[in-house]
């Protein structure tokens, strides 16, 4: 299964329409033309099939969580504290 098929699975099973899934890549920062995101559908022999790469379908997995999941708030980083048993000499 190659990436075309999982983002038309994903596409089925979440019930998106073409500009859904253009919002979504717009969260992520990726920008994607309608003609080019039809020639992602297309099937593997048609002549305008173009390939959807790593980067759109990471690009469109990081979007879809910023839509179902909001945007992460900023956490200040704890440090946590080693303590260090020593033996105390007498």
């Amino acid at each position: 299964m190659n990436n075309n098929d999982i983002l038309k699975k994903l596409r089925i099973a979440l019930d998106l329409k073409d500009t859904d899934i253009m919002e979504i890549l717009k969260l992520a920062d990726f920008e994607i033309s309608k003609t080019e995101l039809n020639a992602i559908f297309r099937k593997e022999g048609h002549r305008n099939y173009k390939v959807c790469g790593d980067q759109l379908l990471r690009r469109f997995l990081n979007g879809l969580i910023l839509k179902k999941r909001g945007a992460r708030e900023a956490t200040p980083v704890k440090k946590e504290k080693i303590n260090l048993l020593r033996k105390k000499k007498q």
